[in-house]
Parts: C-alpha cells; structure tokens; sequence
C-alpha cells in the first residue's frame, strides 16, 4: 500500500507500507524456520547416521544409509517387529480414548447448542467440562496410580462391595492399564473438543434448522442431513488434531507405568520408545523413529482428510451468527 506525501520542496513522493507487514510477521517465520523447521531437516539427516555413546566413548557420527530404518523393521529374538508392536499400541489406546471422546463431545455440543432447550449457564458448564484439560497429564497419571494401587481406594471400595475376594493388581493385566489410559485421555481432550463443536454448530445459518423442521425432518434426520455435513470442516479438524496428539502419546503411559510400558510393554507407545533411543543418547535411531513417526501422522492424518471432507471442499459454506440448533 503506498500513500503519497509531501516532502519540504512541495514535491510529492510515495511512501509505502507494505514492508511493514513483513516486519510484523517476520518474528513468526524466523521462530519456525529456527525451532521447528531446520530441527526437522537435521532429524532427517540424523537417521542415515550411527551416532551413540557406549559408556564415556562416543560412537559416530558414521554414514549407514537405511540401516537404521532396517534394524528398526527387523524381528527381535520373539519374532516381533517391535516398531509396528508400539504402533499398535499407541493406536489401539488412542482409539479407546478417542470414540468416546468424540460422541460425548459431539452429544454435548448438540445440547448446549441447543434453541429448543435454551441451556442457563452455558458459561459455568463450559468451564467446568474444560477444566480437566487444565491439568496436567502427570498429575493425572500420578492420581489414577494412587487411586488404583493395590493400597488405594477403588481396591477398598470393591473389595467392601464384594466385587473382589483378594487383591487385584491393576497394573498387571493389559485391558485395566490400557483402559485407564484411554478413560485419562478422553477425561482430559472431551472438553476442548466439545467447546470447538460447539463454535462450529453456533456457525450454522439457524434458519436452516428452522426450515428442516418445517419440512417435517426429526432430530436425527436434522442431525445426519443438517449439522454434521456443515460441522465436517470442523469435525475434520477435531480428529485430526486428535489423531496427531494420540500419534505423540507419551506423558500418561510414562508416569503410569513408570516407562516400562507393562504389562509386557503391551503399553509402550512410539514416543516412549523413541525417548529410550534419546536417554540413551542413540540420535541415529532417534531420528530414525521421528521419520517414521512423522510419516505414519501425515498418512494416517491424509486418509482421514479424504474419507471425511473430500465432498465437502469444494462447497462455499457462508459463515453467519447464530445463537443456536433446534435439535
């Protein structure tokens, strides 16, 4: 943008402006080039190298090429991969945490939206639903071990209760440590997620609603033909920032388990493997994990982006206020 000026002569000279949108958001682009982009690029460079510390020696840093990637897809002793082992888990956790996390988040959004019900206090529930996101993920991992320890509580109360004859080990069967993994999770993501849904529904053109119930159309029929194709863009977002984080599942299953991933490293996520590679000061395999990390995130996250939004991109959808749905 250039504005014109009069100098001391009387002459007239442009000034432009521009130069000042640059300056302004420079700050951002040197902070991501600096922090995040060229640490990209040299964990790639990273992986084709043998670099590790053998006691007080320092092994490397050596060319391998893919030899890194190759031990890290070569069975162990067991015949297990133990790379896909970990992949495995962390989805499978990831997926207990996250379908009930997105269907209370999604019920939650369609009630507190909701114009026939006209929910008071909307601010105080908003607060309360988010507030487990507040806390942190090792003092809640730090709880749930206090309360399910073979001297805590919950062992107490079922064993009153008569629900157990002796006691249980929690942490020593593979469905109880990974379903209190996933309940810790979807306690602390379904708040957030159902205050984005929320500001997605609240986008919607309200007659549109209006004008489905005067069609005739029920709640569900509403719902499936209404709101979900015009809350997809931010539906899409949501799992997809969801399935991101759950790739990166680290700080739960670490306290929970102490790092050891048990029972039977049935709970070990990549994270946690690539953190042993890290303590251990192996950068060669670290980075190596954090490739294979990064493209499992960018496929997984592709499939998903196309499945659920290819339809709907090429769709102009007016962003209008509303105070809420008729569902």
């Amino acid at each position: 943008m250039e504005k014109p000026m009069l100098t001391r002569d009387g002459k007239l000279k442009s000034v432009s402006y521009a130069k000042w949108g640059y300056i302004f958001i420079a700050p951002f682009f040197i902070a991501y080039i600096v922090f995040t982009l060229v640490p990209q690029f040299l964990t790639i460079y990273n992986s084709f190298f043998e670099n590790y510390r053998i006691g007080l020696s320092q092994v490397g840093p050596n060319y391998v090429g893919l030899a890194n990637y190759k031990e890290l897809f070569t069975a162990d002793s067991g015949g297990t991969i133990l790379i896909l082992k970990y992949a495995g888990n962390t989805l499978i956790m990831w997926i207990l945490g996250a379908v009930p996390q997105f269907v209370i988040a999604m019920l939650l959004a369609l009630f507190f939206t909701s114009y026939r019900l006209n929910i008071k206090g909307q601010g105080f529930f908003k607060t309360v639903i988010y507030m487990p996101n507040l806390i942190m993920a090792a003092a809640f991992s730090m709880l749930f071990y206090t309360l399910f320890s073979r001297v805590g509580p919950i062992q107490g109360l079922l064993e009153n209760w008569g629900v157990l004859d002796q006691s249980f080990d929690f942490f020593s069967h593979r469905v109880t440590v990974r379903g209190m993994i996933a309940l810790m999770n979807f306690l602390m993501w379904f708040g957030n997620t159902t205050i984005v849904l929320m500001s997605g529904i609240m986008g919607i053109d309200q007659s549109l609603f209006e004008s489905a119930t005067i069609d005739g159309a029920n709640s569900v029929q509403v719902f499936f033909k209404v709101t979900m194709p015009l809350l997809m863009p931010i539906f899409v977002y949501c799992l997809i920032t969801a399935l991101i984080g759950g790739i990166q599942m680290f700080d739960v299953p670490q306290v929970l388990t102490n790092g050891k991933g048990q029972p039977n490293e049935t709970t070990r996520t990549l994270v946690m493997y690539l953190n042993n590679y890290l303590k251990n000061k192996n950068f060669g395999m670290a980075g190596a994990i954090s490739v294979i990390i990064f493209i499992i995130t960018g496929v997984l996250g592709a499939i998903v982006y196309r499945m659920l939004s290819a339809q709907y991109k090429d769709q102009k959808r007016p962003h209008r206020e509303r105070r809420g749905n008729v569902i």
